[in-house]
């Protein structure tokens, strides 16, 4: 810390610095809630889209997983801007060229203009996540970043199901194009609320992407950190699988029942929202073995949500399973930083890369097994979470010399 940041830190006292505490973070994860919802709001969209382009809900399924490679890949790239130009100017272009892609969208007329438009909007979307993480780690009190990570990764966690929400009640009511013109207000209004709460960038300008991506190839030869990666992999892949299944091949009792799915999809909330208020609790577990107790619960709880038919019971399962994908994520932040050292801005982005990629492949799950029914997909989203959970704990396996 800079002779500056010191007299800055001095100067501000301490009810100032927990408005500008709560401001910030409140505003970096509605902003995170608005971008990575885009991913989700298409998921109740499918049928509304495929009757519109003459296709089927299952080559729809293809704009949730052509947004979301996009948007992983962005990622590597959006590191380096953050690095370059700052976190703050990177957050804002990236939040207003998203906001116009995503007006622009219900203008498409055919599924393969909807592709492109897709890819797009995830790699101008990209920019936000891994500057955000940057702003946090470069201007929050560090004695409070685990805490606004755990808020940050949570909001992506509640987009899901908060971008789901929106776009049935949206579709249902007003057909699918309003959803994405709603939401592309909406982001166009983050980028200049941000614009007005974060502080003003420090950049030095003397990062390039060749230092970036020479940074990620050296991590990726850490055995720990290519286990984190691998159960990061396994986060979204296992958790957008079983929404996704809920919607494509949701038990019997369900199906064609609007509101009781969007009863589901809601019952996660509350874990969403609790789960950041425990983080002194939580912290002292170690992160990797704290990832992997995480992802074991939510991989036992998809497993007996696969073979329920109530949907009082569903709720409940579903609850306990998102709070188990609300503690991993997190955890695997505070691991993986833990171990890049020096390269944690590099590391992040891998670390974002790598989770939204399994978010991409999560319809792809549901929409391959949906003709075994919904205890295949649950079934295979428990083996997946399972298996994270192993990576998890061999990251947390100390290696003999």
């Amino acid at each position: 810390m800079t002779s500056t940041q010191h007299r800055g830190v001095a100067r501000e006292a301490p009810a100032s610095s927990r408005l500008s505490f709560v401001t910030t973070i409140a505003g970096l994860s509605l902003a995170g809630i608005l971008v990575v919802g885009q991913l989700y709001t298409v998921i109740p969209l499918f049928s509304l889209m495929a009757g519109d382009w003459g296709s089927s809900p299952t080559a729809v399924a293809w704009t949730a997983t052509a947004f979301a490679i996009a948007y992983a890949v962005g990622f590597l790239f959006a590191g380096p801007a953050a690095d370059r130009f700052g976190p703050r100017r990177t957050i804002v272009v990236g939040l207003a060229a998203t906001a116009v892609v995503t007006i622009a969208f219900p203008l498409v007329s055919s599924l393969a203009a909807a592709l492109v438009l897709r890819v797009v909007q995830g790699l101008v979307a990209a920019a936000f996540a891994p500057s955000a993480f940057a702003y946090i780690a470069t201007r929050i009190d560090p004695h409070r970043r685990v805490a606004a990570i755990t808020w940050l990764t949570s909001s992506f966690l509640a987009a899901a199901v908060l971008g789901q929400l929106a776009a049935q009640a949206i579709g249902q009511a007003a057909g699918w194009e309003p959803v994405f013109l709603a939401g592309g207000v909406a982001l166009a209004l983050g980028s200049v609320g941000l614009r007005l709460v974060l502080r003003a960038d420090e950049a030095d300008g003397r990062a390039t992407v060749a230092d970036a991506f020479a940074a990620m190839a050296g991590l990726l030869g850490n055995r720990r950190l290519l286990l984190l990666y691998g159960t990061t992999l396994m986060v979204l892949l296992g958790f957008v699988g079983v929404y996704s299944g809920l919607q494509v091949a949701g038990p019997p009792s369900l199906a064609g029942n609007d509101g009781a799915l969007l009863i589901l999809r809601a019952s996660g909330l509350p874990a969403m929202l609790a789960i950041p208020l425990i983080t002194p609790w939580l912290a002292r577990t170690a992160p990797e073995r704290r990832v992997a107790i995480a992802l074991g619960v939510a991989a036992l709880l998809s497993v007996v949500t696969g073979f329920l038919t109530d949907g009082a019971a569903i709720g409940v399962c579903l609850f306990v399973f998102v709070a188990g994908i609300a503690v991993a994520a997190p955890g695997l932040v505070q691991a993986i930083g833990a171990q890049a050292g020096a390269a944690r801005g590099a590391a992040v982005a891998l670390y974002t890369f790598f989770l939204f990629v399994g978010a991409g492949l999560g319809p792809q799950l549901a929409t391959a097994l949906a003709g075994f029914g919904f205890p295949a997909v649950s079934l295979a989203a428990a083996g997946i979470l399972g298996a994270g959970a192993l990576l998890a704990l061999g990251a947390a396996t100390r290696v003999r010399p």
